[in-house]
């Protein structure tokens, strides 16, 4: 392990502190770069998580990803935590904390902002960054793959319907130019890149040695993409650091408790750990760029529901890293990953 895996989470506090110190000393910098998007999609972080991914995505192989049909249990979890439980826990959990706990410090108005927002994050599970989670947890490529392409699959047509039932609005307007331009930038374009490479680089022992060259750019880009999201928040925590903590606190009990739930459904229905960590990865985080997009589209930019969305990019990055690091001691705990053959043929 080399000293950028080694020392991640440090790498990652450094860059929280970088971005919210570049954030408030050079806000016009980080306002251009923030300006730099399209369909709520930062073209810079967009580049950087594409360079994370681009090294999973060598290892995926087409005929793999075929038969992984006949190892269903896994993807059965997934599907069922993330559509089935994770809405309405994120919804249980936002009204309970936003009207009950903390209804004392907040307006009512404000409160009821915050648990929409807070909804949207939890109706939307992870598309680009679980790719990172699952290489971090040496995760098996071909069907992190297959996991969250059915995902996006089912977030096409439930999405809309679901967000709809828990807001208690009539219509949810899908924003498909940031949902298709999400999942061509980092799910259709570094898979055919990364298939592009392995038909080039026929041999594996090369093709190894290529995919550990780019492991430290891999985590360059992580950091790199936490000191943005810092820094183009960096006044919004500084103005509002109450509210913020509040918002937090709902959504790390979500975040920990969804992983659990299908970390431990993993582990009852003996999956292997290459399975289980990239799967309770999935519904753990969440597609921020969507959860933010519908939140100004209904609520508009500066509402409550704005950002709840924004805080639940902020915690992600370093909730989800305790969840790699707490993967990674459990792997023995789970079946080995030779498994996987053993449920092919039950």
């Amino acid at each position: 392990m080399g000293i950028f895996e080694r020392f991640l989470s440090i790498w990652v506090g450094l860059g929280m502190l970088a971005g919210l110190v570049g954030g408030s000393l050079f806000p016009g910098v980080f306002s251009f770069l923030g300006g730099l998007q399209y369909a709520q999609i930062n073209l810079v972080i967009a580049v950087l998580i594409w360079l994370m991914i681009y090294p999973m995505m060598m290892q995926v192989d087409f005929k793999s990803v075929r038969d992984i049909h006949r190892r269903p249990k896994g993807l059965i979890i997934t599907i069922a935590v993330n559509w089935l439980i994770k809405p309405f826990t994120m919804a249980l959990l936002a009204m309970l904390f936003m009207r009950y706990v903390f209804g004392d410090w907040i307006s009512p108005s404000l409160g009821e902002e915050y648990i929409a927002g807070m909804i949207l994050l939890g109706v939307a599970p992870c598309t680009a960054m679980v790719f990172v989670w699952s290489q971090l947890t040496k995760g098996d490529a071909n069907y992190t793959v297959a996991q969250v392409a059915i995902n996006d699959l089912i977030m096409v047509v439930a999405f809309a319907p679901i967000a709809a039932f828990l807001l208690g609005v009539t219509d949810v307007t899908v924003p498909w130019d940031t949902l298709l331009l999400s999942v061509s930038l980092f799910v259709v374009i570094p898979l055919v890149a990364g298939a592009l490479t392995r038909q080039f680089v026929r041999n594996k022992s090369k093709l190894d040695k290529l995919s550990a060259t780019m492991k430290p750019l891999s985590i360059m880009g992580l950091v790199g993409t936490v000191i943005l999201l810092f820094g183009f928040q960096a006044q919004t925590i500084l103005d509002n650091p109450v509210d913020i903590v509040l918002i937090a606190i709902p959504l790390l009990i979500q975040t920990y408790l969804i992983f659990a739930v299908t970390y431990v459904w993993m582990k009852k229905w003996k999956q292997p750990h290459c399975v289980a960590a990239p799967g309770s990865m999935i519904g753990a985080s969440n597609f921020f760029e969507l959860a933010v997009a519908v939140a100004i589209s209904l609520f508009g930019i500066h509402s409550g529901a704005a950002l709840a969305t924004v805080v639940g990019v902020l915690v992600e990055v370093p909730v989800m890293l305790s969840l790699v690091a707490y993967a990674n001691r459990t792997k023995s705990h789970f079946a080995s990953d030779m498994d996987l053959s053993g449920e092919a043929s039950s």
